[in-house]
């Protein structure tokens, strides 16, 4: 059944507060341990009450996955209407990603680990990473256009390079390690994205 089928319409605001407290639960406990009682408890309603709006537990979850990810999304293409230089765009793109909140990035993961065994939200995520990539990728377009940029590959590279730095820095903070710290990340992240879009090195 297609994901946009499984969205029932039913509870109007309350609905969309109940799915909000869905995806903290869903950040807090992951896919396997949250529970109708868990999300019921969260959003001060009773189990009968998602079991209208949702259907099933699955769907419940599934559309609050949909929900964080759209969400972060549509953040990102805010962002970067704001800016029409393409590296500052890009720096906002990042400092966009990278400051995303922990329970956003924690709902990611568990909206990846789903999909890994979900035809469904795999099929879906393909979707999400590419709207999620498309900011990016016209922002270097962008700079390739106006000769601000030359990269060693194509921007397509440039970008796959950079997301998969984005995603893969989530792991170790949702896991609270100690490094990379923050700041010390956005340097290296924002150097090799310069190297790799062919720019001097900053303050250069």
């Amino acid at each position: 059944m297609p994901t946009t089928q499984r969205t029932r319409r039913a509870g109007g605001a309350r609905r969309e507060a109940v799915l909000e407290a869905a995806v903290d639960t869903l950040a807090a406990r992951g896919y396997e341990n949250t529970r109708f009682a868990d999300v019921a408890a969260a959003g001060g309603v009773a189990i009968s009450t998602l079991q209208n709006y949702f259907g099933s537990r699955e769907d419940m979850l599934i559309e609050a996955m949909r929900r964080s990810t759209d969400a972060e999304v549509a953040a990102l293409a805010a962002a970067a209407a704001t800016e029409q230089d393409p590296w500052r765009r890009l720096v906002l793109l990042i400092d966009r990603s990278l400051g995303s909140t922990e329970r956003t990035q924690q709902a990611l993961i568990e909206f990846w680990r789903a999909g890994i065994r979900d035809a469904e939200l795999r099929d879906y995520s393909a979707q999400v990473w590419a709207r999620y990539r498309e900011p990016f990728l016209r922002a270097v377009t962008d700079g390739c256009d106006r000769g601000a940029f030359t990269p060693h590959g194509t921007p397509d590279d440039a970008v796959d390079l950079l997301l998969v730095a984005l995603a893969g820095v989530m792991i170790p903070r949702v896991l609270h390690h100690a490094a990379p710290t923050a700041e010390d990340f956005r340097r290296t992240l924002l150097s090799q994205t310069r190297l790799a879009l062919g720019m001097p090195p900053a303050g250069s």
